[in-house]
């Protein structure tokens, strides 16, 4: 499952916002925080705190300077999905972020049933959540602000209640 989102800046601008440290703080609308035990590089890590209470281990195994990155993503001690960010410059002003994850969350389940709660549940609101992660990453890149906290609407899985935005 993907999101890309082109953003009216240079790659190299798209770069310095996802390799800060706790990039996600200022730039993802469902973090409450993101402290980093470990930066930059492969063997980067951080949490990221959800509005919702929930706290997601990120741990790097591939840091591609300029371009992205690869981790995996999970609950301490649960399953994790594995997570690609990349960029792609478009012109010297212009370029794509584009998150891929590869979800646990059916894995475990037999493959003859596993496509139905995908296909309903799971894949519907992945689409959601990573558009609005990398629209997330746009506003901060091109307008030098925080992201809002639920800008883009709430989450089911990961915003606490409250106001819905569009």
């Amino acid at each position: 499952m993907s999101a890309a989102r082109s953003i009216a800046a240079p790659a190299d601008d798209v770069w310095k916002a996802i390799s800060m440290p706790g990039n996600l703080e200022p730039c993802h609308p469902f973090c409450a925080s993101n402290p980093v035990q470990a930066w930059p590089g492969a063997s980067s890590r951080d949490e990221l705190h959800y509005l919702n209470g929930w706290i997601f281990e990120r741990r790097f195994c591939h840091w591609i300077e300029g371009v992205g990155y690869d981790l995996e993503i999970g609950r301490r001690g649960g399953r994790t999905s594995f997570v690609s960010w990349r960029i792609e410059p478009d012109s010297e002003s212009e370029s794509t972020l584009r998150i891929t994850v590869y979800p646990f969350v059916v894995q475990h389940w037999p493959l003859a049933i596993r496509w139905l709660p995908h296909l309903l549940r799971v894949r519907p609101l992945l689409g959601s959540y990573l558009s609005s992660v990398v629209r997330g990453f746009e506003w901060y890149v091109t307008r030098g602000e925080a992201v809002p906290r639920n800008q883009f609407g709430t989450h089911p899985w990961f915003s606490t209640s409250g106001e819905t935005r569009v």
